[in-house]
């Protein structure tokens, strides 16, 4: 089937060897850009205020990742700002970067559309909703991630109420039912952020803007496990999201359950994405600009598009969190630095490639 979708991509004109030769030259390219990642990784943990060198770095990462490493050997100030301080923040930004933008890759294709993102469904106004929710009712709502996680979950579920019709979920009604109650949900949020006072007010901006300052080792094992189970779930089915790029006809004549398959696949991403939102806070562009870099670098099959544009996601967050953190004596909230260079970012996508990755 994944060799069905190659040829009816390239117009028939290829033959079976030169799609292997293909599929091994970005496979391995996908192997690189892993290798960078993992680069990435440990140069951001390098990067810091409190000065530190590699080899203290790699001495830290050594003793607790190595069987039988001795961590009470290594120092312990060194220990505290790379065990403790910074790698769960870039984990974390590791794990969310790659969920957003696997959730929006998947988004585009289910959708057939290259600006939808991931928070077309309501997502990110729900879970801001929750939060400011249990911001302002601390006694009532124990947990902020929960209540963000919740309410990101109700307003999908939500949009997919009011969109079914007769057992269907056109598409058009989908993304028209998501901005109705992503826009009921702001104006609720609008209400909460009117009656709170000063230092909620404050609180809930902060959230809005999204960060990683309060990243803990508890964070990670909660985000990284899921993201990692759901983006190899999405990739054994990512062939049968090629299918259903090519249209809801073509789908059906090739044996796949259009409905049932973008359902499925919809509620993952969002599942993925809910999860992300509730523990970090609403960052944006990552999820609709790295399906785009992924495609310009091995074109559109979801079957190398999905892992490519998770590493560049994480890759980018990453990024944005070492600058957020290393800029100014303050810290910047990494969603402000995720839009500054998202933005200039897409308008040079859209100018030199656009005809090519969008077609038109």
């Amino acid at each position: 089937m994944a060799d069905s979708y190659s040829v009816v991509a390239d117009g028939g004109s290829v033959s079976p060897a030169v799609c292997d030769f293909e599929e091994r030259r970005k496979g391995i390219i996908v192997g690189l850009l892993f290798v960078c990642l993992l680069l990435a990784i440990v140069g951001a943990t390098v990067i810091g205020p409190f000065g530190l060198e590699f080899k203290d770095v790699l001495a830290v990462l050594t003793a607790h990742l190595t069987p039988g490493g001795d961590v009470s050997a290594i120092n312990k100030l060194h220990n505290t700002v790379v065990w403790d301080i910074r790698m769960p923040r870039i984990l974390l930004a590791t794990g969310v970067g790659a969920a957003l933008a696997v959730s929006g890759g998947v988004f585009q294709g289910c959708f057939k559309n290259p600006l939808v993102e991931p928070y077309i469904l309501g997502a990110s106004s729900g879970a801001a909703f929750g939060a400011a929710l249990a911001i302002v009712l601390p006694t009532f709502l124990f947990s902020l991630q929960l209540s963000a996680f919740v309410f990101s979950l109700v307003a999908v579920f939500g949009a997919y109420g009011l969109a079914r019709v007769r057992g269907e979920i056109p598409i058009v009604t989908l993304i028209l039912a998501g901005v109705i109650v992503g826009a009921l949900f702001s104006a609720m949020l609008s209400i909460l952020k009117y009656l709170a006072a000063d230092a909620a007010l404050r609180e809930i901006v902060f959230w809005l803007m999204g960060g990683f300052y309060y990243a803990v080792w508890k964070d990670v094992e909660l985000v990284l496990p899921v993201v990692l189970g759901i983006t190899f779930l999405l990739l054994t089915m990512s062939w049968k999201l090629n299918i259903l790029s090519m249209g809801d006809e073509e789908a059906r004549t090739l044996g796949i359950n259009p409905e049932l398959y973008k359902s499925i696949f919809i509620m993952l991403a969002t599942l993925m994405t809910a999860l992300s939102v509730s523990v970090v806070g609403i960052i944006a562009w990552v999820g609709l600009m790295m399906p785009h870099a992924a495609r310009m670098v091995l074109g559109p099959d979801h079957r190398f598009m999905l892992p490519t544009a998770a590493i560049m996601g994480s890759m980018y967050l990453v990024l944005c969190d070492t600058l957020a953190r290393n800029l100014t004596t303050s810290e910047i909230p990494v969603g402000i630095v995720a839009s500054i260079l998202g933005a200039p970012y897409l308008i040079y996508l859209l100018r030199s490639k656009g005809k090519t990755a969008f077609g038109g």
